[in-house]
């Protein structure tokens, strides 16, 4: 990506730093979905020093998901449904990995290397889940649990994006749907957006698969049986205020009909 791209991507994205690590948009609980961002931010507490990572890398993927957080709040907006988004950088940690994965904290992202991960130990992970991993769990599963007790349990939607290009091979897609066994929120998501007449390209399990063990959608829905869909927008898509209001009120229109009434 360009890097005045970049850079006006992450002015819609950057916001103060704040001292808990997660964002909660309140909801209608009734009405049956949740939205989660997982790569909302990428901000970098002081203490840690920006990781020793050049300025300019924070306006790339690998910091975090370009225009998905726009994309999440504009989304929970016009639902009128809740939404929970990381305040912290992908590489301060990753919440879309298990506790275990070896890709939890990134010592190398896309040709980056990140100095202030370089010689992390368990400790520091673990002191990493506690400040920030685990206070997005709890957040999540205090929505869920809230959905339940409101007799709601929730649809989990979990908004990504992703590079035009990867390793120098252009993407086709200009969305794409990832899932692993359970396709109920899935397939009506890809059929509508096969149907949308912009004639989209669209991703079945594509950029990516969807199924990665312990990530957050394996933790917080298929854990529970919850109906689920990763939904992944190609980046270039989302660098101005246009795109996003374009893909959240598409993705508002698909979703409509599948929410309770709530009120």
């Amino acid at each position: 990506m360009p890097a005045s791209a970049a850079l006006r991507a992450a002015a819609l994205e950057t916001t103060e730093p704040l001292e808990h690590p997660v964002e909660s948009i309140s909801g209608d609980l009734r009405r049956g979905l949740l939205i989660l961002c997982d790569h909302a931010s990428n901000m970098v507490p002081d203490d840690l020093d920006r990781l020793g990572v050049p300025v300019h890398e924070f306006g790339r993927h690998i910091a975090y998901d370009i225009g998905a957080a726009a994309v999440t709040r504009r989304l929970a907006e016009l639902l009128g449904v809740p939404a929970v988004l990381t305040q912290f950088s992908r590489l301060v940690i990753d919440p879309n990995r298990g506790r275990n994965d070896p890709t939890l904290v990134m010592r190398l992202s896309d040709g980056a290397i990140v100095p202030g991960n370089a010689r992390i130990g368990a400790e520091g992970v673990a002191e990493r889940i506690r400040r920030f991993y685990a206070p997005y769990d709890r957040a999540i599963d205090a929505a869920v649990a809230d959905g339940q007790a409101a007799g709601a349990p929730p649809m989990i939607l979990t908004m990504h994006s992703f590079t035009r290009y990867w390793r120098g091979v252009a993407r086709p897609w200009h969305v794409g749907i990832l899932y692993d066994g359970d396709e109920r929120l899935a397939r009506p998501l890809i059929a509508g957006l096969q149907a949308d007449p912009a004639g989209l390209t669209v991703g079945d399990n594509a950029p990516y698969g969807g199924g990665l063990p312990g990530d957050t959608v394996d933790r917080h829905a298929t854990a529970r049986g919850l109906p689920n869909a990763l939904v992944e927008i190609r980046q270039d898509l989302l660098l101005e205020q246009a795109g996003i209001e374009e893909w959240a009120h598409r993705f508002a229109r698909l979703m409509q009909p599948m929410l309770r009434s709530g009120h």
